[in-house]
C-alpha cells in the first residue's frame, strides 16, 4: 500500500494521541468519551507508523512529500 501521509501529518497525529493519553491518565476525560478518544488515539498511532490513512484513499489525498512512495 502506498504511503499517503507526510511527516507533519504524522507528527500531528502522534501529538494528538499523546495528548489524549495524558488527558485520560490525568482523569480529565472518562467514561464513554474516554473510550472513544482512546480508540481514535490508537488509530492515529497505527496510521502514523504505517504511513497510510485509509480515509485519504477515497478522496485521493496525499500529504506525503515523496509522491512516488
Amino acid at each position: 500500500m502506498k504511503q499517503n501521509m507526510g511527516k507533519i501529518d504524522k507528527a500531528i497525529r502522534m501529538s494528538l494521541a499523546v495528548l489524549i493519553a495524558v488527558l485520560y491518565f490525568a482523569n480529565v476525560i472518562n467514561g464513554a468519551l474516554a473510550i472513544i478518544l482512546l480508540v481514535f488515539a490508537t488509530v492515529f498511532i497505527l496510521t502514523s507508523f504505517i504511513g497510510t490513512c485509509p480515509l485519504y484513499l477515497p478522496f485521493n489525498i496525499n500529504t506525503n512529500e515523496n509522491k512516488n512512495a
